[in-house]
């Protein structure tokens, strides 16, 4: 394939973790050409200079945000509020968009209103972005010429719930979701300090957090969600564990049926239920710079048949933000999903 048959892409904030692993995927696509990388902290720096993995691999240098040039897609990878303050002007210069922040996954102003505790800068945007989850919304995203990003627990709770949500069973959900500390970006806080962070298994936001309203939207309100998230020391990974009430009694083989019907055909989701072996059930430490969720379960048949733990677990960084981006953008262009995203991940890690 010739240079000028490749497809163009930019990515705005390139100098965080969502913005790196974008590098890292855009660079081994066979079908992008990287055309900038902009970073207004960082302009006319090596990309390999917080993206240290990268070295030897490019020698592109960020730009700054004012000489950002016409490209065929364009990703923005920023802090909340920062691409919908700027929507109409990232609309000028390319006609597709991937916003990979949390500013256009909701499509009703009040839901953004109560969720995120203030006005949405651009509301009239707000629907126009399609979920960039794929196994979801494909045939949507195949239309689409503006997808928003994923929340990354939002992520593993939808795809560990969606069959039973599906399935018309669902009655309640309490679900906790243990993340790595990446999620919480690259700029440094107070509670990242690593003498803070590290052997942390700290209650993050038990009620509350705004993924929730994300799941929500995706599979409906129609069951009550109990929705909580624990930081604890993995760098990378979300682990959902989720305790399913049900409005009837299942077995093991009704819950085999339901999820693999669900997910035979999907390239990124894994069933893993094991008899034997330490890697039983779904772990986030063997996805580790992959694109795939593990998904697993286990029914209740000691205690109540109508209960069903489910565990998911992905790697934040992908699944839970541009390995879904990147899934998303093969779908729009109609090219195979699995497109640069067939790394299976490290073992041992």
């Amino acid at each position: 394939m010739s240079m000028s048959e490749l497809v163009q892409i930019s990515i705005v904030g390139g100098s965080g973790y969502t913005g790196g692993e974008l590098l890292r995927l855009a660079l081994s696509h066979p079908r992008l050409r990287l055309a900038q990388v902009i970073s207004r902290r960082l302009p006319g720096k090596y990309v390999y200079t917080p993206h240290p993995n990268l070295r030897g691999v490019t020698e592109l240098k960020f730009s700054h945000p004012d000489d950002l040039a016409p490209c065929d897609i364009l990703f923005l990878c920023l802090s909340h509020g920062e691409a919908a303050r700027d929507i109409d002007r990232y609309k000028a210069i390319a006609p597709k968009i991937i916003d990979c922040s949390s500013d256009f996954r909701l499509d009703n102003p009040a839901d953004y209103r109560k969720w995120y505790h203030e006005e949405h800068p651009a509301p009239e945007w707000l629907g126009k972005f399609m979920y960039g989850l794929p196994e979801l919304y494909r045939e949507k995203l195949a239309r689409a010429r503006y997808v928003s990003g994923v929340g990354c627990n939002a992520t593993v709770a939808n795809l560990a719930l969606a069959p039973l949500a599906r399935s018309g069973m669902l009655e309640r959900v309490v679900a906790d979701i243990k993340v790595g500390s990446s999620e919480g970006g690259a700029k440094p806080n107070v509670g990242s300090h690593h003498p803070e962070r590290s052997g942390a298994v700290r209650s993050f936001k038990p009620t509350g957090h705004r993924h929730q309203a994300e799941v929500m939207q995706a599979l409906g309100d129609y069951f009550e969600l109990h929705f909580s998230v624990t930081s604890v020391e993995l760098v990378r990974g979300a682990l959902a564990t989720a305790h399913c009430f049900l409005n009837e009694s299942v077995d093991e083989k009704s819950i085999w049926q339901l999820y693999r019907n669900a997910y035979s055909e999907e390239a990124f989701i894994r069933l893993v239920k094991q008899r034997t072996g330490i890697h039983r059930y779904p772990e986030p430490k063997v996805l580790a710079g992959s694109n795939f969720c593990d998904v697993g379960f286990e029914v209740d048949v000691e205690g109540s048949p109508r209960h069903v733990v489910v565990i998911a677990a992905l790697d934040n960084l992908m699944k839970g933000a541009a390995g879904s981006a990147i899934q998303s953008l093969n779908v729009m262009m109609g090219w195979d999903e699995t497109t640069g995203l067939l790394f299976p991940g490290l073992h041992p890690i």
